[in-house]
């Protein structure tokens, strides 16, 4: 699972790679509960999607961009774009996730 700041993610999202990104912060318990579902699909998708966390607390440059309101807020890119139709914003099962990565994946 990679940890994503804003040295390094406008260059990861603009490589054109499939990237899924957790916006969240260590005093919010649902972000907390959905860690570890970031972490096993990270695994299963490795190679394939970049799939990680972004700290609102630490980072902020894609927080303000994309208008991050409330967290946990997961963000789905391609090509180097958001695609808006698959953001998701609180704690998620990780089969709707995982139906969502798979979405992304077939654009």
């Amino acid at each position: 699972m990679k940890t994503f700041t804003d040295e390094n993610v406008k260059e990861i999202i603009a490589s054109g790679k499939p990237v899924v990104i957790d916006f969240w912060a260590t005093w919010c318990g649902p972000c907390n509960r959905l860690t570890p579902i970031i972490e096993e699909l990270a695994a299963e998708y490795e190679g394939t999607v970049e799939i990680g966390k972004y700290n609102i607390e630490e980072e902020n440059d894609l927080t303000t961009e994309y208008r991050i309101m409330s967290i946990p807020t997961i963000l789905f890119f391609r090509d180097g774009k958001n695609v808006a139709d698959l953001r998701m914003a609180g704690l998620q099962p990780k089969d709707k996730i995982k139906a969502n990565i798979d979405k992304l994946l077939a654009l």
